[in-house]
């Protein structure tokens, strides 16, 4: 009996020494996770992101070459497709022979613009000289009429004869005639050159309207190439294309999708963090990154931005928190978190695949 007593204070000697262990073991990782909580921040609601584009046709065409595979590395610039550029070749042709066809109507314009005004200052001068001749015909007829008047008054006082005043009245009269015929001439010149000017200024407002039609034919013509040119569809940026949707023959239309492209040498990663562990994160805090498919992967980072809004907020069907049936759900902010430069050489990393992160909040 006394050795079974023995037996049984040893045994619960042993248990009780394995409860404190375990107890102390507990008490530890507890404390460490405690501790480990009041630096960091973490959630396994994270993804790899990059950018991804979808490669779309700027023309309708048939296509004539697809030079790219499904799933397939690329470079910039790399021709993917190439679409029958028969159709627009022929519109840059027209559209230059268009513009040649503007520039000479604009060179015609130009010209005869000049010779009208060429014109309209040659009608200027002889206005100028036909005045000159109607200053010099008063003078004449003034000088004619104080002779007359002085000839008539000798003959009153008999100093002159009446073949003296027929003389007078005739050079009196030859004058005034001569100012009248310069008066007209002057008042056909400015007539004229009213209408030379007019003609001169009608003439230069076509300039503007064949420089107008010339600019007109130039974007034509630039569109015409822009449109040639994007009968080769090329790569945006390094990476690889997928979802192919593109074949030889096929008549595709402005707009419609040939494929995706993915920026694979560009990654970061979106971590959805709860709203009631944003008072903790700061941008520029330092990040450590794990994937659920490579255990030894362990990449590092900054928090680099912050969502504009609740993930909520951008969905389909944002929540109406107004109508009567309120259930108060816990949000989630997006985070975009700048990944470090490292060698990922022997992973393949896409995106979309789930990530767990974990932020030195101090």
């Amino acid at each position: 009996m006394q050795q079974e007593s023995m037996e049984n204070k040893k045994g619960n000697t042993i248990k009780l020494t394995v409860a404190a262990v375990i107890i102390v073991i507990l008490a530890v990782v507890g404390y460490i996770s405690w501790q480990k909580a009041q630096h960091h921040e973490t959630t396994n609601n994270a993804q790899l992101d990059a950018t991804i584009v979808s490669v779309r046709s700027s023309v309708t065409g048939f296509v004539k070459e697809v030079r790219f595979n499904d799933n397939q590395e690329v470079k910039k610039g790399d021709t993917l497709a190439i679409i029958d550029d028969k159709d627009y070749t022929a519109k840059v042709m027209q559209a230059k022979a268009m513009l040649r066809s503007a520039e000479s109507q604009t060179g015609i314009s130009r010209s005869t613009a000049q010779a009208a005004m060429q014109n309209a200052s040659a009608s200027t001068i002889s206005s100028s000289s036909l005045q000159a001749n109607i200053n010099s015909a008063q003078a004449k007829a003034t000088k004619a009429q104080k002779e007359l008047n002085r000839i008539e008054k000798m003959f009153t006082d008999g100093a002159a004869t009446q073949q003296q005043v027929d003389a007078a009245k005739a050079e009196n009269q030859s004058s005034s005639a001569l100012l009248d015929l310069a008066k007209g001439q002057y008042q056909a010149a400015s007539t004229q050159s009213s209408s030379t000017r007019s003609s001169a200024q009608a003439q230069e407002g076509q300039i503007s309207v064949t420089t107008a039609i010339v600019q007109q034919r130039v974007a034509e013509l630039e569109l015409a190439e822009s449109q040639l040119a994007n009968c080769v569809i090329v790569a945006p940026f390094d990476g690889i294309v997928s979802k192919k949707n593109v074949e030889v023959g096929q008549l595709i239309q402005i707009g419609q999708p040939i494929c995706s492209a993915v920026e694979n040498n560009n990654l970061w990663i979106v971590a959805n963090f709860k709203e009631t562990q944003l008072n903790n994160l700061r941008i520029g805090q330092k990040v450590h990154v794990t994937f659920d498919a490579y255990d030894k992967l362990q990449l590092s980072g900054v928090i680099e931005s912050m969502s504009g809004a609740t993930g909520a907020k951008f969905s389909l069907l944002p929540p109406d928190n107004a109508t009567g049936n309120f259930v108060k759900v816990t949000q989630r902010i997006g985070v975009r978190i700048k990944l470090d430069k490292s060698d990922t050489k022997g992973y393949y990393l896409a995106p979309g695949m789930s990530a767990f992160v974990d932020v030195e909040i101090k």
